[in-house]
């Protein structure tokens, strides 16, 4: 590509991976362009894989939308899942941008909805219907567990993205296995958050306790400790493959539990459609549709039969951060950070 000042750069960065692209910011739809995915552990710094991007595709942006994995109200961002922190104003100063827009990770995936179609999502349970009924929440396992939720109407003034650490409150478990990985999680952490189950190595937790335990309840998981964790991509492949009794029973835990998770954020949400994100769960839609997903859901006694009115999706578009960044870019002039 040559150099160019006209494009915008656009970027989705997590605990694993910087996703980075190229975007026309006045264009009527938002397209992305030159797609690139780097792997976190090969960089220093953000500043580094942007640079490298930037070098791969040469371009010289002048403006830039990045979606981080963290809380963004100060001008010294700090990645929660990954060592790089980095100060807005120093950013835009190294890469030589006039605007820099920094957003949440799962603020940017909510930016992106209303402009999906179709075939960007697979519909679960509730309304069949593709009209998008707010408010939305948004949620999904990747590296971290994110939460986001989306308010308005396409009649009335737009949509409007309320970002937030959803995926950080205490987890809730339920029945005596839950309460075994809750302890033992604990033990580890200090304290059991939604996220440390319903992530990546949230799945190689519930794994490696079952495998301890032999996937017995009512003790203290001894074992674990010198059990190496599974990596969660090798769980789910022998969870589909369906020979590993342990790791479908891992899986279907990581699913029950994403479906109490999910009806709680609905019901502080007040949503009327649920979307599911993030890099796991459109990897075995098929094996989530069976499982207690949609009972633990449902679970939550005088309301549920609010939840059976709530349609529930899962996110299948390839990169929806960056498309999410290109729309928050196109909605809103980055202001210099105070």
């Amino acid at each position: 590509m040559s150099t160019t000042t006209a494009l915008a750069l656009i970027g989705d960065i997590g605990g694993t991976n910087a996703r980075f692209a190229l975007t026309d910011p006045d264009a009527t739809t938002p397209a992305i362009l030159s797609p690139r995915s780097l792997d976190t552990a090969g960089f220093a710094s953000l500043q580094h894989a942007a640079e490298h991007y930037l070098a791969e595709v040469g371009a010289r942006p002048r403006r830039a939308a990045i979606a981080v994995a963290s809380p963004v109200g100060n001008d010294e961002i700090r990645l929660t899942n990954r060592a790089w922190s980095f100060s807005q104003r120093e950013l835009r100063g190294s890469l030589g941008l006039q605007d820099l827009r920094v957003i949440n990770d799962f603020g940017a995936v909510a930016w992106a909805v209303p402009g999906l179609g179709e075939d960007d999502c697979v519909h679960l349970y509730g309304p069949a219907d593709a009209s998008l009924r707010g408010p939305v929440t948004i949620l999904g396992p990747g590296t971290g567990l994110g939460v986001a939720m989306l308010v308005g109407d396409d009649a009335r003034g737009g949509w409007d993205v309320v970002e937030t650490e959803g995926g950080h409150v205490t987890f809730a478990p339920i029945g005596e296995e839950e309460q075994m990985l809750a302890r033992w999680l604990g033990a580890q952490f200090g304290r059991a958050s939604n996220e440390r189950v319903l992530c990546g190595d949230g799945l190689s937790h519930i794994d490696a306790v079952l495998r301890a335990t032999g996937g017995k309840t009512g003790g203290k998981p001894l074992l674990l400790g010198s059990l190496p964790l599974r990596h969660p991509a090798d769980i789910v492949t022998a969870a589909l493959d369906g020979h590993d009794v342990t790791a479908r029973q891992a899986l279907a835990r990581f699913c029950a539990v994403l479906g109490s998770v999910a009806g709680d954020a609905a019901l502080i949400h007040g949503a009327r459609t649920l979307l599911i994100a993030g890099g796991i769960v459109p990897r075995f839609v098929p094996f989530l549709r069976s499982s207690a997903f949609r009972e633990r859901f449902l679970a939550k006694g005088r309301f549920a039969a609010y939840l059976e009115s709530v349609a529930v999706r899962v996110i299948t578009h390839p990169h929806p951060g960056l498309l999410g960044a290109a729309v928050a870019l196109r909605h809103h002039r980055v202001e210099e950070p105070a």
